[in-house]
């Protein structure tokens, strides 16, 4: 047998070697992240949902979800142990760094122009002024443009 012919069968197991090497390798680190959880750890679960570790048993851990509701979740569930700053940042928007140096950007861009640009009202047309005369509007069956039906471009 040629040693060509067997170098595609090789490679595949090779290829599959280290895939299922590097899949173990998360699951342990996954596995040992779930060991290390302690009471009051705020953790986020698979499905999304941020909550804190009230209890914690063999197989399960029993995490608050809201203040006085508990619920019963597997350990497999627990999809990250989060750090104190990130899960108070995330869920209750409290950040622990005060001295924030960064402006602070409206939402409209109105502050951005200066009082120097007059405002333009776009979608209304102006009403004449006390003081200015007034346009003169066409009287009567007269068009406003000037023209009669018998004229050309007319209507």
């Amino acid at each position: 047998m040629n040693i060509m012919s067997l170098l595609p069968f090789v490679l595949i197991i090779g290829a599959m070697f280290l895939l299922t090497r590097s899949q173990k390798k998360k699951q342990q680190q996954a596995v040992q992240m779930r060991d290390q959880l302690t009471a009051g750890t705020g953790v986020r679960t698979i499905g999304g949902m941020y909550a804190t570790v009230k209890e914690i048993g063999e197989d399960t851990v029993t995490l608050e979800v809201a203040p006085g509701v508990y619920a019963l979740y597997a350990k497999n569930s627990i999809g990250a142990v989060l750090e104190d700053e990130e899960y108070n940042r995330i869920v209750h928007g409290i950040t622990d760094d005060l001295t924030i140096d960064t402006p602070v950007v409206p939402d409209d861009a109105s502050s951005l122009t200066g009082d120097e640009a007059p405002k333009l009202d776009l979608g209304k047309k102006d009403e004449p002024k006390a003081d200015e005369p007034a346009a003169e509007e066409p009287k009567g069956d007269e068009p406003k443009d000037g023209k009669t039906d018998g004229e050309a471009g007319a209507k």
